[in-house]
């Protein structure tokens, strides 16, 4: 039976662990960031990303193309935290038919394309084909391809290694709570929520640092880190007060925070604070080394040296939907 990457904790991943089950010999090993393909000298990386209306957006929150933009800048970043060089995308969608909801044919899927595609173009990749079909509600399917001469996997890191965070962490789950409460959303906090950038460059320059582990913050760091923490089989110790934070989110409610789409990296004791500092003068973001990987199983969050208790990041059956 192929060995599969162990999961962290979750009722979604509960669910992942009975289908690795059951599929047996039927499955190449699962359980990472992307699938990981050998083709001669070329190590080819996959994965399909699914944005789904009332789960993951809602057409009175985004435009079409915005939408569209959210859902192809998420199945980027599986790509980002391979390492991975984008190549293109194919897309399914799922487009209601016009009734009561749009009395007249919009360009919705159009403007969803478009919106796909920009996020494609900023990282130099295409579309590539897809599919159409209707259906009840609004659907996005990404399937995204990419190269990878250096894949780094969630498994991986070792005891000793340090873990680091691009960018800051909250502003999703502020801009969430703004659009739940029919607040405005405006700005750099709509750009987060709306506009998320793959962290496709960062992850290739992480990649040629040596890092061990790499995997993206969609699920919030506190879930993502325990995927990494399982997958690399060590502990994972990370310093509440080094979080850091959008503006105005407070570091419990900002490691809770999903489709953040930043990376959690893992690298060698070696990489240090001088090396980080040039991070954000090629990437626009900071680099932050936040924890540990240690001996030992889970995650450990402390503040100021004592243990602490963090909310759980998003579980797709345990929320409810927006």
């Amino acid at each position: 039976m192929p060995r599969h990457l162990p999961l962290g904790a979750g009722g979604e991943f509960d669910r992942l662990r009975a289908i690795f089950t059951r599929l047996g010999d039927a499955a190449a090993e699962l359980g990472d960031d992307c699938a990981l393909v050998s083709l001669d000298d070329v190590t080819l990386a996959v994965s399909i990303d699914c944005s789904y209306e009332g789960v993951h957006f809602r057409t009175d929150w985004l435009s079409f193309e915005e939408i569209g933009w959210r859902a192809g800048a998420a199945a980027l970043s599986d790509l980002a935290a391979e390492g991975a060089k984008p190549l293109g995308l194919l897309v399914s969608l799922g487009i209601p038919t016009p009734g009561t909801r749009h009395p007249t044919p919009p360009d919705d899927a159009s403007d969803i394309m478009a919106g796909i595609a920009a996020a494609a173009t900023s990282v130099g990749a295409k579309v590539l084909g897809g599919d159409l079909i209707k259906s009840d509600k609004y659907l996005v399917d990404v399937c995204v391809l990419g190269t990878a001469p250096h894949p780094v996997r969630r498994a991986g890191a070792r005891p000793g290694d340090a873990l680091w965070v691009t960018g800051t962490l909250g502003g999703s789950r502020l801009a969430l709570q703004c659009l739940k409460a029919a607040r405005p959303l405006e700005g750099p906090l709509r750009a987060r929520f709306a506009h998320p950038e793959p962290r496709i460059a960062a992850g290739q320059w992480l990649a040629a640092q040596g890092a061990t582990a790499l995997i993206d913050i969609s699920d919030g760091l506190s879930s993502d880190a325990g995927h990494l923490a399982a997958a690399s089989r060590v502990g994972v110790e990370i310093a509440l007060e080094r979080v850091p934070c959008w503006p105005g989110a407070d570091p419990l409610s900002a490691v809770a925070s999903g489709e953040e789409f930043e990376l959690l990296v893992a690298l060698p004791a070696a990489f240090s604070d001088a090396q980080a500092r040039s991070f954000p003068q090629q990437f626009g973001v900071p680099l932050t080394r936040i924890g540990v990987c240690g001996s030992g199983t889970g995650v450990r969050f402390t503040d100021r040296g004592q243990t602490v208790a963090v909310p759980a990041g998003y579980d797709h059956f345990a929320e409810p939907t927006p």
